[in-house]
């Protein structure tokens, strides 16, 4: 995907987090994250967006704080989240193609790191903010979805942080059953998952050959399962390792 259409998805997205959170009012429960209300969710993705715009204005090449939560409520807190989400959609939509600026993902440059990264970030906890209105979210776009696959298995899950880690070496296939080039081999050891992006096996083959559990289903479904907001659309093999996924894959912001 282009720099230009993760901007677009972000301002989509973070204004349809936006009127999710004003029909749910404040107060209601963020079914999605359990102990987080409404506010909470607001404050949280606010506070990331200003903390993104910065690096990308102010041109920090090293790892900045971000400025904590603010004390806001109610309909001043929805304006402020209006405002930060709508300062960094114009700073990423703005910013010269070769800004330098610290990020933490491999990233064709910083700016392509960041418009990914906050498309990615607001996609889901709008996703979250719609949760408290109960029924089914708005749906994920499937190329955008694989994205974001790539980016949990390949980028997060490839660091030092993750803690999806086995004893024993095992392999995660995951397959997005509504593509023919998206299925990533995962695998797990006492170090950091090591997950590789090919084809569908050829017809004929053996398609669980040294393949411990394998999640699969539309690229949505999976988006959202893997980022454990939503239960894996199949699970077949050791279910163990689906298990495994859901306990210790959580990214956290500290």
């Amino acid at each position: 995907m282009e720099i230009r259409e993760f901007v677009e998805t972000l301002d989509r997205e973070g204004r349809s987090l936006a009127t999710a959170a004003e029909k749910a009012g404040v107060d209601a429960e963020v079914a999605t994250c359990p102990g987080w209300q409404v506010r909470d969710l607001v404050r949280h993705t606010g506070m990331v967006h200003r903390w993104a715009t910065g690096f990308v204005a102010e041109g920090h090449t090293s790892y900045h704080p971000d400025g904590g939560l603010p004390e806001l409520d109610h309909d001043e807190l929805l304006t402020w989240f209006r405002d930060g989400h709508r300062r960094l959609v114009d700073t990423l939509a703005d910013a010269s193609p070769d800004v330098r600026c610290w990020s933490f993902l491999p990233a064709p440059s910083p700016l392509a790191f960041w418009a990914r990264r906050q498309a990615h970030e607001t996609t889901v906890h709008r996703v979250d903010a719609e949760s408290a209105l109960g029924g089914e979210p708005t749906a994920v776009q499937p190329d955008f979805a694989l994205d974001g696959i790539d980016e949990l298995l390949r980028g997060f899950h490839g660091r030092d942080r993750s803690r999806v880690r086995t004893e024993e070496p095992r392999v995660l296939r995951v397959c997005a059953t509504d593509r023919t080039d998206a299925v990533w081999t995962v695998r797990l050891s006492p170090e950091p998952p090591f997950a590789e992006r090919g084809g569908h096996p050829h017809p004929g083959t053996d398609q669980n050959a040294d393949v411990d559990c394998e999640l699969a289903g539309p690229a949505a479904g999976l988006y959202l399962a893997l980022w454990n907001r939503a239960p894996f659309p199949t699970v077949t093999g050791d279910a163990s390792l689906a298990t495994l996924w859901r306990e210790r894959s959580a990214v956290s912001w500290s």
